[in-house]
């Protein structure tokens, strides 16, 4: 070989490694000069040149072609060829993706010269020299001609597979014998072949039926990217034969109403119903565009199996549907007790701009493969439209593939010609089949077009041209497989004809069927798990016993506290368990971690599942909650709250991955499927919780009004003033309140054990589902003043307003505080200092929804002449106080109303701890001063 060949110096290392690779896995794999410098290593680890002594085969490197050759020689050039074919084979496994023929439009890609034979110093006449294949799936021998062949029709046809990145040798293998040994085809029969014509026909139809009968209406059309419903149909097909029982889908708007209809199964009536849009008096104030709804059905394969099919509803936050779709399913799997992840699977249909831009995605692929979050694996498709909006993919990305970003985890990347359905069939099967086997996550990049603008009514010709002309001169994929199937014979033109007539005759009668004034737009129903629980108004729902026998308690506290024999309990905890232990015998007041982890563990212990996740929530920020121990000499767990009855449901606590907008979009997602359970999500300080605002704004707060779906997710939100500075100050109260409306979500800020134990048990116990949002404390947690006792949590109940706990002449109060959280337990303080027996101080507890009638029970002992003040920590323009002031302006029950609050500033908090302290005593210098 020449020193001038590019596959030279460069390439030897890297081809050594290789064939080492090959010696390990199977030692008949490599020519017998490598395989006796291999035998020769000992079998020790191959570390490279340093290492290759005397009997390194440099012959098979160096042999220049056409020199003289003696017998060794010979042999040592049949080896040069031998191991250069395997180069030139396995580059297809690494590279032939780049080369591959995915692109319907076919737009030219990068030349790759190690994809040639000649970048290895191969003419044509060595084509036909005979090689060993025994590395690659196929003949044992063959020349090297049809070993290439095989290879390029495996790696480079309508099929790119990307899976070389993944470490694990077997999936590799695995891979490399499903797709080498079919050369990535898969033959369909004729029914199968009908059923794909069928649903292409079924996309096509539809498109242009809404097209034609609303005129210039939105409909985000499929077109260019119908493949879609036949990859669909074919995926539940194939997943009914793997004992799947429930599928969850996730999309955005493009292409949904095409699988509303032809997938899920949603009357086309009700669809044209909505575009006709002649009840807006059913939608004031509510309800959401077409393109953005859900739908749930069940679904009858061809095999008679039955699925259950749901398709999230979704705004237009494009990806951030898919944490909440996997925490659907993983709520499926808990409820069917399939930790595998067999019976459950979650399928997400993304946009290329969307999966490559969206950091949702990132920590969506992130939490898939953790303990908490995992689902036994996600079926992603890209709908690849090579174009976002307007914007050009080398404008939207740095990555060559809008899918790089899943390289991260240790997963298969399918990119596949959408123009080829039967290709798509392949990937779609083979995506399964892997998805149930190594129970990973699997995406398939089906690259299409997108025929039209964003919408219909968008010109995309203004600024991609040559892209809308190369689109204009296609033909839609239905037509061009029916000349495929027609040259094969599998079907004739009349038995397509018939279809499609079919199609549209039934068209027409669901539209006429949609204007009847007889027809009745159905209403959203969230299932049957839902049945028994409701929304509405707080005040149409019954009042309900929280408290819990005093005797329960007591030994529910007891068995928190014990561990098992022989666990080494860390020596700073044992004071934990010791002061839970006197807690448990009456013997010391509650504090906030009992309060909380007896509404744990006698709601499970009550058959409610409770499973909570956040960053540090085992052992809680703030090391108050300590769910799960470790022994101090093993490091073995140990979980209290799952040892507390042989019948108890579990409770299951977990750290997140560091990541709000996917954690918390998870266990919203896992609510909507678990509504009997107590679903938690903590965040590691309420400031954080702004990460995740698009879950809160699009999906928590706005689903019953938009959806009509309820949950009962509790977030926690530590929060307080206490001198940490801007981002661990604030949980944004504000923002909750400005988002509270039609009783949407509740808002509290409890401020003992007992508030906690009855509020969260009060989330469970009663049937209505709200999400509720807790300000939870921080210096609270260990505050000698802030307990309770067990007979609180045996009879009490969650006050929504605690009246002052002095007693104080009511009638000779001059002023009313009002305050919520932390601050309460200073102002007392304050107070008891100054002797200001003339000041009364209430507690309001429940901001969200907020009762006239609570306020004025409490304040009725207090004269008309008592001035009412309402006391925050948070700046003038964030807190409760222009909430408060909104709803009540100047006068409170009668009562002169006004607030006290720090200046309104841009930023929470000081990060000053000196300018807090004196903040804060202005603040209570005021809150008493005389007015």
């Amino acid at each position: 070989m020449t020193q001038n060949t590019p596959w030279h110096h460069s390439m030897s290392l890297s081809f050594v490694e290789g064939l080492y690779s090959d010696y390990l896995r199977d030692p008949s794999a490599v020519s017998e000069d490598w395989r006796a410098y291999f035998d020769g290593q000992g079998g020790r680890s191959w570390n490279g040149p340093p290492s290759l002594g005397p009997n390194f085969p440099a012959a098979s490197l160096f042999n220049p072609p056409g020199a003289a050759i003696g017998p060794r020689a010979a042999e040592a050039s049949a080896a040069d060829v031998q191991d250069r074919a395997g180069q030139l084979l396995r580059s297809y496994r690494v590279r032939g993706h780049l080369a591959a023929q995915i692109d319907p439009l076919g737009l030219p890609r990068p030349a790759h010269p190690e994809l040639e034979p000649a970048f290895y110093g191969f003419t044509d006449a060595d084509l036909d020299k005979r090689i060993s294949a025994r590395s690659f799936h196929g003949p044992q021998t063959d020349t090297l001609r049809s070993a290439l062949e095989r290879m390029r029709n495996t790696y480079c046809r309508s099929i790119g597979a990307q899976y070389m990145h993944i470490d694990d040798l077997n999936i590799k293998r695995w891979l490399e014998e499903r797709m080498e040994a079919t050369e990535n085809r898969l033959q369909l029969s004729r029914e199968e072949q009908v059923r794909v014509l069928t649903k292409l026909l079924d996309a096509v139809i539809l498109e242009e039926f809404i097209q034609k009968k609303f005129l210039g209406a939105k409909s985000f059309s499929l077109e260019g990217a119908e493949s879609l419903a036949p990859l669909l149909d074919l995926a539940f097909e194939h997943a009914a034969t793997q004992d799947v029982e429930e599928i969850v889908l996730g999309m955005a708007h493009r292409g949904r109403l095409n699988v509303l209809v032809n997938i899920m199964g949603k009357p086309a009536a009700d669809l044209f119903r909505e575009f006709e849009d002649t009840d807006p008096e059913l939608h004031m104030g509510r309800g959401d565009v077409k393109y953005h709804k859900g739908y749930s059905s069940p679904h009858t394969c061809a095999s008679g199996r039955t699925l259950h099919l749901s398709l999230c509803f979704n705004p237009s936050h494009l990806e951030f549907v898919n944490p909440v779709a996997m925490g659907r399913v993983r709520a499926k799997q808990d409820r069917f007790d399939d930790p595998k992840g067999d019976r459950g699977l979650a399928l997400l249909i993304h946009g290329d701009a969307a999966f490559a831009g969206e950091g949702i995605v990132q920590e969506s692929l992130n939490i898939s493969e953790l303990a908490a979050y995992r689902t036994g694996g996600t079926i992603h498709v890209i709908v690849n439209n090579q174009i976002g909006f307007t914007t050009a993919p080398c404008d939207s990305r740095s990555s060559t593939y809008c899918t790089d970003v899943a390289k991260m985890l240790q997963i298969p990347i399918f990119h596949v010609n959408g123009e080829d359905p039967e290709a798509v069939a392949q990937v779609v099967r083979l995506s399964l089949d892997f998805r149930r086997k190594f129970k990973r996550d699997v995406v398939i990049d089906m690259y299409g077009y997108r025929r039209r603008g964003h919408n219909e009514g968008d010109e995309p010709s203004f600024t991609d041209p040559r892209l809308y002309q190369a689109i204009a001169r296609r033909k839609p994929v239905a037509e061009g497989y029916l000349e495929h199937l027609l040259k094969l014979g599998g079907i004739t033109r009349e038995e397509a004809d018939t279809i499609a007539a079919a199609r549209r005759t039934k068209l027409e009668q669901e539209l006429e069927r949609a204007r009847s004034k007889t027809y009745v737009q159905p209403r959203d129903s969230q299932g049957a798990h839902w049945k028994g629980y409701e929304g509405g108004s707080e005040a149409d729902v019954p009042r309900v016993e929280t408290g819990v026998a005093r005797e329960k308690l007591s030994a529910l506290l007891d068995k928190l506290a014990t561990t098992p024999d022989g666990f080494h309990v860390h020596p700073k905890l044992e004071r934990f368990l010791v002061g839970r232990r006197e807690m448990a015998r009456g013997e010391r007041a509650l504090d906030w971690s009992a309060g909380e982890g007896l509404a744990f563990a006698s709601l499970a212990v009550e058959g409610h599942r409770v499973r909570m996740t956040g960053q540090d929530s085992e052992r809680g920020t703030f090391s108050h909650r300590h769910a799960v121990l470790h022994d101090y000499s093993s490091g073995a767990r140990h979980e209290s709250f799952n040892h507390l009855a042989p019948d108890q449901s579990r409770v299951y606590i977990r750290n997140s991955a560091l990541s709000e907008t996917a954690v918390l979009g998870f266990e919203y997602g896992y609510s909507l499927d678990y509504p009997e359970a107590l679903v938690v999500w903590e965040a590691q300080f309420g400031d954080f919780c702004n990460v995740a605002q698009p879950i809160i704004d699009q999906f928590i707060v706005s689903a019953e009004d938009k959806w009509n779906r309820l949950s009962g997710l509790v977030m926690l939100l530590p929060h307080g003033f206490e001198g940490q500075g801007p981002e661990h100050s604030s949980a944004r109260l504000e923002r909750f309140l400005t988002l509270a409306a039609d009783e949407n979500i509740q808002i509290i800020v409890p401020s003992t054990p007992a508030q906690i134990f009855h509020a969260l048990r009060r989330q469970v116990v009663r049937p209505w589902r709200k999400p509720l949002i807790v300000m939870t404390p921080k210096s609270l947690l260990r505050h000698a003043k802030c307990v309770s006792s067990l007979d609180e949590l045996a009879s009490g109940k969650f006050q929504r307003v605690i009246a002052d706990d002095r007693s104080i002449d009511a009638a000779k109060a001059r002023r009313v505080l009002l305050v919520s959280g932390k601050l309460y337990y200073e102002l007392i303080d304050e107070r008891a200092k100054r002797g200001a027996n003339d000041v009364a101080i209430l507690r309001l507890e429940q901001l969200y929804p907020l009762q006239p009638q609570d306020l004025e029970t409490a304040l009725a002992p207090y004269s008309k002449k008592a001035e009412v003040v309402w006391v925050q920590e948070e700046p003038e323009n964030a807190g409760a106080w222009r909430f408060l002031h909104a709803r009540f302006g100047e006068r409170l029950v009668g009562r002169t109303f006004r607030g006290l609050a720090r200046r309104a500033a841009a930023s929470p908090a000081t990060g000053s701890p000196a300018s807090h302290r004196i903040e804060q005593a202005n603040l209570l210098e005021r809150a008493f001063a005389q007015s």
